[in-house]
């Protein structure tokens, strides 16, 4: 019997493991029984007989997609997985949280395992397109045998693998373009400007000076305008004509015309792929290679990524009893990065916020003064504008696009990812294997600060990073397999060994000596010279029973031992373990012969898993940080306070859900409802001042909290002939989180926009109380915190009947709502008609909210120098007018812009055209007559298209609902075409 297989999916076919593919009709019996088989931890199972929730991902539905990362494909991909989108760097992943917030203080991350074994790297540097496919495992019954590592899930990776039979040859290629895919927010124009400024200096010299006439308030602002606030005029009118009782001189002409900040540094980028593979094998050995180049530009200048990737995995069958296989990749990657937009949101390098918030007034170069004209060095070089004449809100003495052009971050990455492993058949029912992963990074990068402009002016910096990534894991495994009559058994043993091992070198001198050389040893005045090393060690022993009874009643137990590095010896150890059942309603007589129900099964599990993954590796000790010397005397500052009985946070989990089939499973799809209650949460604990202590706080185990809701996924052939098929599928998850318990005397934790307290999510804003425009005099009204309430001040008033002030510094502190969404998922569907092929996914939210701190910046009520949002044309002008936008004043702005106000609180909701194929498939009759056996074109998108409540808004950038002056994700559109020999 031959088959045409695939490394996608595995089935069993008359009791023989095959890796399964495309399989023509003909080739399998009717009377044969397949049953597909699905990856686990450390091994495989029947799907029919998996008690665990659990999503696979073949690599057919990523494939043509044009993504740098695998963990692009994870968003849409299933229920219960929620995506914060990756930055528009090219090279990035994005951030994933599997069925809500598995914690506050440490890492929410899933876990990634690669071919059987744990995999911490860096997801960039797993070439997709030798990816076979991906399991997304979500409650404790399929994770517990990762134990400590598992709380927050696991996403198992599988790597492709050659076939038995013909050798096969495939080549593919593609290239597009890299755009921005979230349109900037809409702003004011420079002719639009000026007038607005005015007028919030004229207002507010008359709320500063009570009695001032409008004649002279007027006055006061014309003359103030250029000289005392924007200290630029562009316009080729004297400053003190240039607005005369709040109207722009109509005889106002611009001198010139570059005023854009953000086309010197967004243009479009562009996008080549090439993969090249090989693969084949005899009756006893296989064998699949691969080499692949993937080279993008980012939209944003000066921000790249270049990966080379290479690959060989072997398995052979030596003996009848005994499997052996290896496989080793080299990747090696290098890049420009693009400033981090969420660590450096304010500071003057960060180009997303200063094109975006940086006044229409203002011209990026220099102009002579005379006749307008943009000068140029001897060299013929633009000369960019200083900064010397631009107001307190336009980044004066700074230039972000000279400082982007001139400085430089230049990343280096090479790693080594190796997997190894034998399997011996002991007996028919007993089999003994070992895993080994060695995985090695080494990352290089370099930093130049110019010593032109900006931070490291006028002496220019260097600064040098190294840092080396090494993990090791071996794995030893028994496995028993048994059938008495009907009754199968499956029972595993295993033990696994972790190390982790990081050592960081890190270099900073100052004084450049001569020009275009940005080594140290250019470098006069060393800064700082340090390094360390971090080492982690993990080990477990676990076991796990899986039994059914003629695949309809289904039993599974796990239970795993683990100890821990971080945690001191007394509280190293614990135990995680699950129990499953299930039962297979479609084994049962009154539905084995029904034609409508082709699958239908209830399934439960219960388990606890935990999290160790804290930032330190040293949790339960304090230590103390070296290298605060004066002179030749050593200086060392006490760093950390530790609480030696630290442990763990506990994951308890609860999962019901019920699979169904129908028609054949041209209907195939689940309901699932999940509880996740975590325990001994790690939180920062306030500390007296007096106490001496890093940061005022110390890291205990001190809260609980839950995440629970419900998940849909369904999936339908709507059409299905020889010629067109239509496939329609769906997913959609809610999600509930609360804190249940604090202890240790804490009652409430503050942080940013949020407020950590029972009975509250963690992503519950707590925020000022806005309460609109007082249409009286266009005053901002936030509702009066408690304290002042019965106070006669003047800043206190009644409004409709409610107490309100417009002082931000009175205002009370509520809850405003979450960021965490009422619903959310994706939709897709694929077409075919005849070699043509059309597939398309969306992604959605409804509900939550998001805290536009980006807006905020725009929509200030006294901007001297920074740009304005379209909206500020709304602002109240007149007695008696309802608006939301408060006046503009100078005087009373401090109110107006007030942060941590629920002002700046904006629906979450969205929907996005996550990416889009457009295929053609040559038909094989015509490919034959050139030794061919596959060829096919086709065009991809990735964020194709978005829908939000904003213009400019992002709100899919952070789970927490905060938006920051980041790279925003890129449109990739590429076109390419895949042949097989």
């Amino acid at each position: 019997m031959k088959l045409i297989l695939s490394t996608a999916v595995l089935f069993f076919v008359g009791g023989h493991l095959v890796e399964a593919q495309k399989t023509k009709r003909d080739t399998i019996p009717q009377d044969t029984k397949i049953d597909e088989i699905v990856v686990v931890a450390y091994g495989s199972q029947k799907r029919e007989t998996m008690v665990g929730s659990n999503t696979e991902v073949k690599a057919k539905q990523f494939a043509d997609r044009p993504i740098t990362s695998i963990g692009q494909a994870l968003d849409g991909a299933s229920a219960g997985v929620k995506v914060s989108t990756s930055t528009g760097q090219p090279g990035s992943s994005p951030s994933i949280q599997i069925r809500g917030i598995g914690s506050y203080g440490i890492t929410t991350n899933p876990l990634y395992v690669v071919d059987g074994t744990i995999y911490t790297g860096s997801l960039a540097a797993i070439n997709p397109n030798d990816i076979a496919s991906f399991n997304i495992l979500k409650d404790a019954a399929s994770t517990s045998l990762y134990g400590s590592a598992a709380a927050n899930g696991v996403v198992l990776i599988t790597t492709k693998s050659g076939r038995k039979g013909k050798d096969a040859f495939n080549f593919s290629m593609s290239t597009g373009a890299v755009g921005r895919s979230i349109p900037e927010y809409d702003r004011v124009n420079v002719y639009q400007y000026y007038p607005l400024i005015w007028e919030s200096i004229r207002n507010g010299r008359m709320t500063s000076i009570p009695g001032t006439t409008i004649t002279d308030a007027n006055a006061y602002a014309t003359a103030q305008l250029i000289s005392g606030v924007l200290k630029t005029n562009v316009f080729n009118v004297p400053d003190n004509q240039l607005v005369v009782n709040g109207v722009l001189n109509p005889d106002a002409k611009l001198k010139y015309t570059d005023l854009d900040w953000q086309k010197p540094l967004m243009n479009t980028g562009f996008r080549q792929n090439y993969e090249l593979n090989y693969s084949g094998g005899s009756n006893t050995t296989t064998y699949f290679s691969s080499v692949g180049y993937t080279n993008e530009t980012g939209y944003l200048i000066k921000s790249d990524f270049e990966r080379f990737t290479a690959r060989l995995k072997v398995d052979s069958q030596v003996k009848s009893w005994l499997k052996l296989g290896t496989s080793i990749s080299g990747v090696s990657s290098n890049g420009n990065n693009s400033v981090e937009g969420v660590d450096n949101n304010s500071a003057y390098i960060n180009p997303y916020r200063w094109t975006r918030t940086m006044g229409p007034i203002y011209s990026p170069y220099a102009h002579d003064p005379n006749t307008f004209a943009t000068l140029y060095d001897s060299a013929g070089n633009i000369v960019y504008d200083p900064g010397s004449a631009r107001g307190a809100d336009a980044a004066a003495g700074r230039n972000v696009i000279q400082e982007t052009l001139l400085n430089k971050d230049l990343s280096k990455n090479y790693y080594i990812i190796s997997r190894a492993y034998a399997e011996i058949k002991v007996d028919p029912y007993l089999t003994l294997s070992t895993n080994v992963g060695y995985d090695i990074r080494n990352n290089r990068r370099s930093t130049y600060g110019n010593k032109i402009i900006g931070d490291a002016a006028p002496g220019g910096s260097a600064e040098k990073y190294s840092f080396t990534e090494q993990t090791f894991t071996w794995n030893q495994l028994l496995n028993y397999k048994r059938k008495f009559n009907d009754h199968n058994f499956e029972f595993l043993l295993g033990h696994e060994s972790y190390k982790f091992m990081y050592e960081y070198l890190y270099g900073y001198k100052k004084g450049q000596i001569v020009d275009d050389n940005d080594e140290l040893i250019n470098f006069v005045t060393p800064a700082t010279l340090t390094s360390r090393t971090d080492n982690y060690r993990k080990e477990g022993v676990f076991s796990r029973l899986n039994y059914d009874y003629k695949s309809k009643y289904l039993l599974s137990g796990s239970i795993r031992w683990d100890g821990s590095s971080r945690f001191a010896k007394d509280v190293r150890w614990d135990s995680f373990w699950s129990v499953g059942a299930g039962w297979r309603l479609k084994g049962e007589e009154f539905l084995s012969n029904s034609n409508l129900v082709s699958e239908l099964k209830l399934r439960g599990s219960y388990g606890e898993v935990g999290n160790d993954r804290t930032d330190s590796y040293y949790m339960y000790k304090s230590t103390y940080t070296l290298g605060y010397n004066n002179a030749q005397e050593p200086g060392i500052l006490f760093g950390f306070l530790a609480d030696p009985t630290i442990t763990w946070e506990a994951n308890k989990q609860t999962d019901v859900g019920i699979d169904f089939g129908f028609l054949n499973n041209r209907i195939t799809g689940s309901v699932e409802y999940y509880n996740r209650v975590t325990e001994d949460l790690i939180f920062p604990v306030p500390l007296p001042v007096s106490a001496g202590v890093p940061d005022n706080t110390i890291s205990r185990n001190v809260g609980t909290m839950y995440n629970r809701g419900f998940e849909f996924s369904i999936n339908a052939d709507v059409i299905k002939t020889q010629n067109f098929t239509w496939n329609i599928n769906a997913n959609a998850s809610t999600l509930k989180n609360q804190v249940t318990e604090l202890t240790d005397g804490i009652t409430e934790i503050i942080n940013g926009t949020k407020k950590v307290s029972v009975g509250h999510s963690i992503y519950d804003y707590w925020l000022r109380q806005w309460y609109g425009v007082d249409p009286a005099d266009g005053s901002p009204l936030f509702l009066v915190a408690d304290a002042f309430a019965n106070t006669t001040a003047a800043d206190i008033r009644t409004v409709n009947g409610q107490k309100v002030t417009t002082n931000f510094n009175k205002a009370k502190y509520d809850y405003s709502g979450t960021a965490i969404p009422d619903l959310f998922g994706s939709f897709g569907t694929a077409i075919t008609y005849k070699q043509w092929s059309l597939s398309a996914m969306f992604t959605y939210q409804l509900g939550g909210k998001t805290y536009d701190s980006n807006y905020a910046a725009l929509m200030s009520a006294y901007s001297q120098g920074g740009a304005l949002s379209t909206d500020i044309l709304d602002r109240w002008t007149t007695p008696g007018q309802i608006t939301d936008v408060p006046a503009l004043n100078s005087s009373t702005y401090t109110s107006s812009n007030a942060g941590n106000s629920s002002r700046w609180l904006v629906s979450s909701d969205f929907i996005t055209l996550r990416q889009a194929t457009l295929s053609y498939s040559f038909a094989p009759e015509t490919l034959s007559q050139l030794g061919v056996s596959g060829l096919r074109i086709l065009v991809s998108g990735e964020n194709l298209w978005s829908k939000t409540a904003r213009k400019g808004l992002e709100p899919a950038q952070a789970a927490n609902g905060t938006a920051s002056n980041r790279y925003t994700p890129a449109r990739v559109v590429t076109i390419g075409f895949n042949v097989s020999f």
